[in-house]
């Protein structure tokens, strides 16, 4: 009898898993899928993909390098979700950021990455373009860095000269626009100044991190240093006071704001 029902107990087990292993991933994750996965998930009407563009950049001295590839990755994993219909690709990872010879703007600090303007562009177009062959309607691209938005802009106006009515390209404006300007008159409202807030690797931008990756923030050391400048990579702000509760509410606002813009795009096309 007792044999009987460990035979009964381990076969029990055995389809379990054979029907868990079946299972597709549960996943917003283009990169996580097989071709035939992908194949389902476009006949069943997930036709939307986001492309985040990040960055390999310095960010001060207590931020990693990879601060908006980390970022832009999940926060576009939440837009996803918020949508339903859409897929994320992977992280764009290599960007404009200044000249090598001689150096200038981020490429004067170790570690960061730069391309030229029409390297990039065109491997946004090509992305986009097979995406597009395999049957996606909206190709989003997210921009996480202030300093190729207009790149981006360029390369989805040629999109959709050339696409007609097939499909669009799309770079929601207020994706950024809430993420710099917008988070930061949040932060106001949160007693935080204008000189903590910064444009780049001050509160603003180490509280976004820290409220979606905060491995990536050297927080011992940001606390306990003296406030960061030029030379450290900081533009006129100052990373002591960020938290990852200040850093919840601009993801909050980045993420429904673009949910919501998105929507209403897709909807009229």
């Amino acid at each position: 009898m007792l044999r009987t029902r460990r035979v009964l107990a381990c076969t029990a087990l055995l389809l379990v898993t054979q029907a868990s292993f079946a299972q597709p991933p549960r996943t917003v994750f283009l990169e996580d899928l097989t071709w035939t996965e992908l194949r389902d998930q476009l006949q069943a009407g997930k036709t939307t993909i986001l492309i985040p563009i990040g960055g390999t950049e310095q960010s001060g001295p207590y931020v990693a390098l990879g601060k908006h590839n980390a970022r832009v990755k999940i926060l576009s994993q939440r837009i996803a979700e918020g949508l339903g219909n859409a897929l994320v690709a992977p992280v764009i990872a290599y960007v404009p950021e200044g000249g090598t010879a001689p150096t200038s703007s981020h490429m004067r600090f170790p570690g960061t990455i730069t391309v030229p303007d029409e390297v990039f562009k065109k491997t946004l177009e090509s992305a986009a373009n097979s995406f597009k062959v395999h049957g996606f309607k909206n190709i989003v691209f997210l921009g996480d860095h202030g300093g190729y938005q207009k790149d981006v802009q360029q390369v989805v106006a040629q999109l959709n000269k050339s696409w007609g009515a097939t499909a669009q390209a799309l770079v929601p404006p207020v994706y950024y626009a809430t993420s710099s300007d917008g988070y930061a008159q949040i932060l106001r409202q949160h007693g935080i100044r204008d000189d903590e807030i910064g444009t780049h690797a001050g509160l603003a931008d180490t509280a976004l991190l820290l409220a979606v990756a905060p491995q990536m923030v050297r927080q011992d050391a940001m606390r306990s240093g003296a406030k960061p400048g030029l030379a450290d990579g900081v533009y006129g702000g100052d990373p002591h006071r960020a938290t990852a509760e200040l850093g919840q509410l601009g993801v909050d606002a980045i993420v429904t704001k673009t949910i919501q813009s998105l929507k209403a795009n897709t909807a009229a096309h």
